[in-house]
């Protein structure tokens, strides 16, 4: 199964674009949008944003941002799958979801919830899955004490929680944004973990499950 993995378009039509074209490029069987499709924007901007590709008719499986409408959780749009809290199954895998962020109290932003309910929305998703199928996670927020959550300031600034579920059931990737200096491919155990960097600047990843986990950095 080939994935298009992006995140952080902030409002970028033009990116957004650009990714759509990428799918096609490299034949993706399906495109993950892991937050921040707007940028403080609202539900119609989201659509603006994710329409071209919504038109490759490729499933886009999508979860909101801190910078994005909380309206996002609740409203639909057409021929995309928003996936906070959700299961969906596309051949051997499943995918589960989780938007928003940690609770920020410095800089708070439209769409931070508690950490917990993070972790409610990871299992509500893992039990709608049943059995059976690995399990890819597509989050706004990294996984606490990584890589991919290290602020330009130093400190770790991602979920936890999220990384407690990692150790615990030990998914088979887990996709990412929110920290755009922290882009790159890290590990928990056996879990691949990836933050593909922002899409509003070109960033995007390459991925390949066929049994066993290849990531490749790229550019829209």
């Amino acid at each position: 199964m080939r994935i298009l993995a992006t995140a952080d378009f902030h409002g970028s039509v033009e990116a957004a674009e650009k990714a759509a074209l990428k799918a096609k490029r490299i034949k993706a069987e399906i495109v993950l949008a892991c937050g921040d499709i707007t940028h403080f924007g609202t539900l119609q901007d989201a659509r603006k944003v994710l329409k071209p590709l919504i038109e490759q008719k490729l499933p886009i499986l999508y979860v909101p941002g801190n910078c994005d409408p909380a309206s996002l959780l609740d409203e639909k749009i057409d021929g995309a799958i928003m996936m906070h809290g959700k299961c969906e199954v596309f051949g051997d895998y499943s995918f589960i979801g989780a938007g928003a962020i940690p609770v920020d109290r410095v800089h708070p932003d439209p769409l931070e919830v508690s950490d917990e309910e993070i972790w409610a929305a990871l299992s509500q998703g893992l039990k709608k899955c049943g059995s059976g199928h690995p399990e890819v996670v597509v989050s706004h927020s990294p996984p606490a004490y990584t890589r991919l959550d290290k602020a330009f300031f130093g400190g770790h600034v991602g979920s936890p929680l999220l990384r407690q579920f990692i150790e615990k059931y030990e998914p088979v990737a887990v996709f990412c944004g929110h920290i755009h200096e922290a882009k790159g491919i890290d590990r928990i155990g056996k879990t691949v973990l990836v933050n593909t960097g922002p899409a509003r600047h070109g960033n995007c990843v390459v991925a390949d499950l066929n049994g066993k986990v290849e990531m490749q950095p790229d550019s829209l």
